[in-house]
């Protein structure tokens, strides 16, 4: 009988091969994306722990400085993640370590440095047991050894007690026609205050040059043996920010003289009955001139406005849409912060170790070729600028244009690109001006003012208070600036203030001090000063 034929045909050679060959690309392609996925938690391992990073450099923990220089100094760990995730061998590191120190002459100590004159002295003399018992006359001396000790006498907080008798000529009866001679009152920064000027100026260094906060200062005045209500101070301060607010006004109208000025801001807690409120401190810092701060409740263009209001100039700042406004008319010219924009390719460093390099090292070496410039005249900073920095720039240029056709999406080297290919007119402003910085981080410095002061108050008690720690900060502030000390300047600044002119009250400012301060009649002025001269000591309290 004929066997039937089977309905299944056996496979021929050719799709047996096809069928392995799909197989065979089939497991390929899983272990690819296998080896992808790896790949992407290892990238996003990489990234959180860099935003994590860059956390601790905004919290002041790590430092800026990493960001200028990460060489063999940069911990091992940063290494790995420069060179794409890789174990780094770190004998390389050790041997470098251990390289000698290059032949140099060192200069030899010369023992402890002389203590100031300026420093009151008090002479001990100790004379032998020997010697006092026969007597000076019984010996010759014939030389001495001197040394000096440092010492601290506790804060002295003097009452001035102000006597004005009163007279009438004699010979005369005493009704009510008679003429009373009496002395005029001592003038007071604060009218029939309780404090002079000298104990003014120390409650205002005290609260926003050392930080200190209210409540500590009730405890230090305490130890002195004067109880002195936290309220007492904070009634104070308010009072003289409304005195010294003329002088503010003249720095800030000429503050907006300036060519450039450079602007950075932060936020405070203002306190309130049931939840505390946001407010803003603004700073502005004029070239050779002022640092001057304001107190605002928002940040936005308006605040923006009534700080600014009038300036024509170039500002530098950070890439903040609150100044976007000030540059469409022309009249302000934005400069842009090559910090901010290291900074950004600096976060860039854990998923993008060799690019993101590549980028710090051409902003290094724009840094570097402007530290060259310190001091140099504006005429020539330009034409150094045109010649040396115009070619860095256009190179980084190129480059992100180059780079950016390659970066992934919302990863922090497309973010760093995005921001300098946005800022990149405003990255240029230096290379047109040779008054202009390279970047923002004076304005940055000195709004750490506020930032140590906040870690320390918290919060502002009301706006007031925040317009008089703007006052005060900018003085302040302004002071470091031109190499003054603080509480002289202001212990000064209030003994003149009540009948200085107001047409002139710009003399006073910290940035015309040092001439101002030597004019005769000022000096005078200053000297005759009863509560000035019970600070200084030359009217001392009478001994118990």
């Amino acid at each position: 009988m004929p066997t039937t034929p089977s309905t299944t045909q056996p496979a021929t050679t050719d799709e047996s091969a096809v069928v392995a060959s799909l197989s065979d690309e089939i497991s390929g392609l899983r272990l690819d994306n296998e080896k992808l996925k790896g790949e992407r938690d290892q990238y996003r391992r990489l990234y959180l722990d860099m935003l994590e990073m860059a956390r601790k450099l905004e919290l002041g923990i790590v430092g800026r400085g990493r960001e200028r220089d990460l060489g063999d100094a940069t911990p091992l760990s940063l290494l790995a993640l420069m060179n794409g995730g890789e174990a780094v061998d770190p004998a390389p590191a050790a041997e470098s370590a251990k390289q000698p120190v290059a032949s140099h002459e060192r200069a030899k100590p010369t023992g402890r440095k002389p203590l100031p004159d300026k420093l009151p002295r008090v002479t001990v003399e100790v004379v032998p047991d020997e010697v006092q018992k026969a007597g000076l006359d019984a010996f010759e001396r014939i030389g001495e050894d001197v040394s000096e000790t440092v010492e601290r006498r506790p804060a002295a907080v003097v009452v001035v007690r102000t006597v004005r008798p009163k007279f009438v000529p004699k010979g005369q009866s005493r009704g009510d026609e008679t003429a009373v001679h009496q002395g005029e009152p001592l003038e007071l920064p604060i009218p029939r205050g309780l404090a002079g000027p000298g104990m003014l100026a120390d409650t205002i260094v005290r609260r926003w040059a050392d930080h200190t906060p209210l409540h500590r200062m009730e405890r230090i005045y305490g130890r002195d043996g004067l109880e002195l209500a936290r309220q007492t101070i904070c009634d104070w301060h308010i009072s003289l920010s409304r005195l010294v607010r003329p002088l503010l006004d003249a720095m800030w109208a000429d503050a907006l003289d300036s060519p450039y000025l450079c602007t950075d801001a932060t936020g405070v807690l203002v306190q309130h009955a049931e939840k505390c409120r946001n407010g803003h401190f603004f700073v502005v810092a004029a070239p050779q001139k002022h640092v001057l701060f304001e107190f605002s409740q928002k940040h936005n263009g308006a605040a923006v406005d009534e700080l600014l209001a009038g300036y024509k100039g170039v500002l530098v700042a950070d890439a903040a849409t609150v100044f976007d406004h000030l540059y469409a008319t022309g009249d302000v010219r934005e400069a842009g912060c090559w910090a901010h924009t290291r900074r950004y390719f600096f976060k860039a460093l854990s998923s993008e170790p060799k690019r993101a390099r590549h980028a710090l090292d051409l902003i290094g070496k724009l840094f570097d070729e402007e530290r060259k410039l310190k001091g140099v005249a504006p005429d020539l900073r330009l034409k150094v600028r045109d010649v040396n920095h115009r070619a860095i720039v256009t190179e980084f240029e190129d480059w992100c244009d180059a780079e950016s056709l390659q970066c992934v999406d919302e990863s922090p080297l497309a973010k760093a690109i995005g921001y300098a290919k946005n800022q990149r007119k405003a990255l240029r402003t230096f290379l047109d001006d040779g008054r202009v910085p390279i970047d923002n981080n004076w304005s940055e410095r000195e709004l750490r003012r506020i930032a140590w002061g906040r870690d320390n108050w918290l919060f502002v008690g009301s706006e007031d208070g925040g317009d008089a720690a703007a006052n005060f900060v900018s003085l302040i502030a302004s002071c470091q600036l031109h190499g003054i000390e603080p509480y002289a300047y202001l212990r000064d600044l209030l003994c003149l203030l009540p009948w200085w002119p107001k047409s002139q009250v710009l003399d006073l400012c910290p940035a015309h001090w040092a001439v101002t301060s030597a004019l005769p009649d000022v000096r005078q002025t200053l000297a005759d000063n009863v509560f000035r001269k019970v600070t200084l000591g030359e009217i001392e309290p009478p001994r118990k």
